[in-house]
């Protein structure tokens, strides 16, 4: 029974279904910040989290560094959020679900995001 415990335990993470994509506008649903709207930065997919500008700010004290021009003191960054706690916003600036729509553009077949709630698509190209 150990030897099962700990094969699962070093086997590689599955990478978690994230539709929201960087550069994306989302709105926070749920959690300290709910109701603030920021651009996602970064999509960590092994642990299904996003870095959203402006979102779950931070302090965190820096040592001054004379040789790399770096000033000490306390400092505010972003801190990741979880992907379920967020949605994305159309372009009217309503929070919305994501689907997926294939689309054939001269007989190529591509994967589309698309909006739930008005059914706009949201990828651009």
């Amino acid at each position: 029974m150990a030897g099962q415990a700990s094969r699962r335990r070093n086997a590689p993470k599955a990478e978690v279904k994230i539709r929201i994509r960087k550069g994306d506008t989302v709105q926070v649903i749920a959690g300290r910040d709910k109701g603030k709207t920021g651009r996602v930065l970064e999509v960590d997919r092994t642990k299904g989290r996003l870095l959203v500008e402006g979102v779950m700010m931070m302090k965190k004290a820096i040592r001054p560094n004379p040789q790399r021009g770096i000033k000490g003191g306390i400092a505010e960054r972003e801190s990741s959020i979880h992907a379920s706690n967020v949605m994305l916003l159309t372009a009217e600036g309503k929070p919305t679900r994501i689907g997926i729509k294939t689309e054939t553009v001269g007989g190529k077949t591509r994967r589309v995001r698309v909006a739930r709630k008005t059914g706009e698509t949201l990828d651009k190209k």
